[in-house]
């Protein structure tokens, strides 16, 4: 992930109250943010409501909009990001079912070749994230990787040098976590 190296300074001035921290730090939040919602929303049908800018803004507003939080470092504040757009993507994804197929959810297992588009398949989104959620209650760091890798569109590398893990423990995780979640289905 290509950052200004002093984007966790910027954070930790934010979090204190300097407003031209929060100043300085913004552009360089919104490129990245639209270069991973640009990933996440490659496959949306053109003129489609949930645009790059439309995801881009809401995970912005939600970022901005956390009060008090002491931001530890660029990995914790690209976490929550991660988070803000995984919880957008699936509420979109809920309405969506809500609006065209009645609210029913269907049990999916999860591909990491085949993760869903929330524009075309909302109800495997909404799948991934119960499966998501049942993971962390069982094993956090494994759903941090799947969540990283997937919402947060960070490459395995990228996974790694985050969460200080080496990039074979990234693909193990990765593999156990969607091994698990397929089982658990």
């Amino acid at each position: 992930m290509a950052e200004s190296p002093d984007i966790t300074q910027l954070l930790q001035r934010w979090s204190a109250g300097d407003q031209q921290a929060f100043d300085d730090l913004m552009p360089v939040v919104y490129r990245h943010l639209k270069r991973l919602a640009h990933a996440r929303l490659r496959s949306e049908r053109p003129g489609h409501t949930l645009n790059t800018t439309a995801l881009v803004h809401e995970a912005y507003l939600k970022l901005i909009d956390i009060e008090r939080v002491q931001w530890e470092d660029r990995n914790h504040f690209w976490s929550m990001a991660a988070r803000a757009m995984r919880r957008i993507l699936v509420d979109y994804a809920r309405r969506r079912t809500a609006q065209k197929r009645g609210g029913a959810v269907h049990a999916t297992t999860l591909d990491e070749s085949r993760l869903p588009d929330p524009a075309s398949d909302p109800e495997q989104l909404l799948a991934l994230d119960e499966a998501l959620e049942r993971l962390e209650s069982a094993y956090p760091r494994a759903a941090m990787v799947v969540e990283l890798r997937y919402f947060a569109g960070l490459t395995q590398q990228e996974v790694g040098d985050m969460m200080q893990l080496s990039q074979p423990t990234v693909f193990r995780d990765l593999r156990f976590a969607l091994a698990w979640m397929a089982a658990e289905g």
